[in-house]
């Protein structure tokens, strides 16, 4: 059973609604390269071929609104004299915004925006240039024409009707030892389906070679009158004449050699790069109704190698990616629960000879096992680049409207990271690059002063430390004033002179990421809302990540962010707190040792542990033992690295390591953030990960309150929260 049409076209308008975020990246930078060298002639080429690629696969979407536009642009680049304006790049920096909102416009099904103003520039662009023709055109009135050939002629009409890719295309054919044939079909009067006719010459000539371009478009009226054709072939005029007539369908047929086979071709198909796929994807301009959308090549790259990569790619939704994740993941729950049932079946017959039988089964599924899950991660893995690529644009914009200068310094792109993380830091990661450039960059006459270029300079850069993946923001502005937080949380009552006398430049930096918190002067489009720096924190909290500020005044910041490889499987420390199991990723544990109650001290209401002659800040997961023996219990002690700085978690027994699959909580059900996730262990207990950063923010904000309390007083400790969280949901309550 095929699809019906209406089903075929929303699966191409997806296509088009995904390759398009790509043609858009595409223009954005290169206009950016256009700016930085007013009057490239090939650059200009390249934003000319994004343009029509876009136009062509919106028409064939119907998306007739987008297409005519992109078509509007597409024809002023193509005006001689056009490509040495200083206009182009401003003008493609509109069209890219206005296309993205037409393109977000025409997803959502709402208005479609105003396009007067982009037509406006684009018309004034097409001015210069047609005035300089018209002064062209008088100095040559009087002149006699010469005689042409009709070879001449060929190329005069080539030059009249068909586009600078298709010519490209042309002189590729050429140079494959293809002959060129230019060939008008005038269709029946009495045809009762000529578009159908239509599709049908189209497929006839196709045989006997390649259509490189096709005249005119399918919904001008005079596309029931005739159809021309430009065909690359090795067949004679009297081959191609015969399969261009169809009885009912075609009236007359006219051949015309525009272009002889090159008679010794400097270089074979293979090397010139033409092959029937690449000249279609490439140069060839259709419509709708004749052929479907063409694969879309990336502008500035040679089309027969793109093609040959394309032919390796297979586009798949991410959430069907997700649904393999997830079947693995539930073949790790499998393959713990046979493991448990293989020690209970050893414990309970220890002679039993088919026990080594088992043991080897489950270890070699094990193995096959932990292949699979590495090829399916790999799978989700992406670059950030992906991500990276759309910031040159907005650093751009950003800086215009705070008078800066900056230049924006990209490295490691190729890092890998999982797909549905790198989605998640996109708004994160834009915050801090805003930020680093109205906060932290100066104006170009404060850097003059300080001895500085007046262009600052931001570095995003990417790499994997161990099992996690380190994203940082840079910047060598004036850096960030400890005194100046300090003053303005006082200010905000966020503190009290008294403690933040007492708080380190760390605890002093993390006021920034407080809600409300702003250090500019006055409101702008770019910040001072103080909205923005607690959204980083709380998004990463749900990713599991950590965020840490470095800074030195007058030479710069960098914002650190340390991200989970996936969300998806981790291994992980269970252990015990009040009868509960409970884990934690284990590559966030450096060490694990013991210790007694005795030796926990306060300082300042904070409970401390001398480790090594190092001095570990606790962070109490639940109460202490109020027996009189409490003094002489023995404790476990986690020492846990959260962003850069060490916390000893005091537990009360461990259980040992395991890989878990994690899953999600639904938060309409479970509301804490002390949790990240929840596991299926193999004999059929539930486990619950808990949120570290979440966790020592609890403990921070809550300890230093406690002054003359103990722990044992009213306010909850991280367990009661989950605690309180479980039976509200065991209640039924939201």
């Amino acid at each position: 059973m095929t699809d019906s049409p209406d089903e075929r076209g929303a699966e191409l308008r997806d296509l088009f609604f995904e390759t398009s975020q790509e043609l858009l990246q595409a223009l954005n930078e290169e206009a950016l390269k256009l700016e930085k060298t007013p009057g490239d002639e090939e650059i200009v080429r390249v934003i000319r071929r994004t343009v029509h690629t876009l136009k062509g696969d919106a028409a064939a979407c119907g998306l007739r609104e987008l297409s005519e536009l992109a078509h509007q642009f597409e024809d002023a680049l193509s005006l001689e004299g056009a490509a040495t304006q200083a206009a182009v790049a401003e003008i493609a920096f509109a069209a890219a915004d206005v296309f993205v909102e037409m393109i977000a416009a025409y997803r959502s099904g709402g208005k479609l925006p105003s396009t007067r103003s982009l037509s406006k520039k684009i018309n004034d662009l097409t001015a210069v240039p047609a005035a300089a023709k018209a002064r062209r055109t008088k100095k040559t009135v009087g002149k006699a024409p010469a005689a042409k050939t009709s070879a001449a002629r060929a190329s005069a009409k080539a030059a009249a009707l068909w586009t600078e890719y298709e010519k490209l295309a042309m002189t590729k054919a050429q140079a494959a030892g293809l002959a060129v044939y230019h060939v008008v079909v005038k269709i029946d009067p009495h045809c009762a389906m000529p578009i159908a006719g239509r599709q049908l010459i189209y497929n006839a000539l196709g045989g006997v070679g390649q259509v490189l371009a096709v005249r005119p478009d399918a919904k001008s009226p005079a596309a029931t009158k005739q159809v021309e054709f430009v065909l690359a072939t090795a067949q004679t005029v009297e081959q191609i004449a015969a399969k261009g007539r169809i009885p009912t369908i075609s009236e007359e047929v006219t051949v015309e050699m525009m272009f002889a086979p090159s008679p010794a071709p400097k270089q074979p198909a293979e090397e010139t790069g033409f092959t029937p796929e690449t000249a279609a994807e490439d140069l060839l301009e259709v419509e709708a109704s004749v052929v479907p959308p063409l694969p879309i090549a990336a502008p500035g790259l040679d089309p027969a190698g793109t093609h040959a990569v394309q032919e390796n790619i297979l586009r798949v939704e991410a959430g069907r990616i997700d649904n393999v994740l997830n079947l693995v993941g539930e073949l790790i729950i499998g393959k713990s629960m046979l493991q448990q049932a293989l020690i209970e079946f050893s414990k309970r017959y220890p002679k039993e000879l088919l026990r080594s039988k088992f043991a080897d089964a489950i270890a070699f599924q094990a193995r096959v096992l932990n292949d699979l899950q590495r090829s399916v991660m790999k799978i989700r893995m992406v670059p950030v680049e992906q991500l990276f690529r759309r910031f040159p644009r907005m650093v751009r914009d950003v800086s215009r409207q705070c008078g800066r200068q900056v230049e924006l310094v990209v490295s490691g792109h190729d890092t890998d990271l999982d797909k549905g993380i790198l989605d998640a830091i996109g708004e994160p990661l834009t915050h801090l690059v805003r930020n680093a450039v109205s906060h932290g960059i100066e104006t170009p006459e404060e850097r003059r002063k300080s001895g500085k270029s007046p262009q600052g300079t931001i570095r995003l850069n990417a790499y994997h430390h161990g099992n996690q993946v380190v994203v940082e923001v840079s910047d060598d502005g004036h850096g960030i004033d400890a005194q100046k937080i300090r003053a303005k949380a006082i200010e905000l009552g966020m503190t009290t002179p008294e403690e933040a006398s007492r708080l380190t430049e760390a605890e002093t930096l993390d006021f920034i990421f407080r809600p409300g918190f702003s250090t500019a002067e006055q409101v702008t489009e770019v910040s001072g809302r103080g909205v923005g720096m607690d959204v980083v924190q709380s998004v990463l909290h749900r990713l599991k990540a950590s965020i840490s500020v470095e800074t030195h005044p007058g030479k710069g910041t960098t914002f650190r962010l340390k991200l989970p490889l996936t969300l998806a499987i981790i291994k992980a420390l269970l252990f015990w707190v009040e009868q509960r199991l409970y884990a934690i990723p284990l590559n966030a544990v450096m060490e694990i040792s013991r210790t007694f109650e005795s030796e926990v001290h306060q300082v300042d209401n904070y409970e401390v542990l001398q480790l090594r002659n190092q001095v570990l800040p606790l962070l109490r997961l639940g109460r202490p033992v109020p027996d009189g023996d409490a003094r002489r219990s023995k404790l476990f002690v986690l020492v846990i690295m959260v962003g850069e700085r060490k916390y000893g978690l005091l537990v009360d027994a461990l259980e040992g390591e395991e890989e878990l699959v994690i899953k999600a909580l639904d938060d309409q059900t479970f509301v804490t953030d002390l949790v990240s996730g929840a596991s299926i262990l193999g004999d059929g207990r539930v486990v619950l990960i808990l949120n570290l950063p979440a966790v020592v923010e609890h403990v921070a904000r809550w300890r230093p309150q406690q002054t003359g309390q103990s722990n044992s007083g009213l306010l909850l400790t991280p367990m009661d929260r989950v605690r309180l969280a479980l039976s509200t949901n065991a209640g039924g309550q939201a």
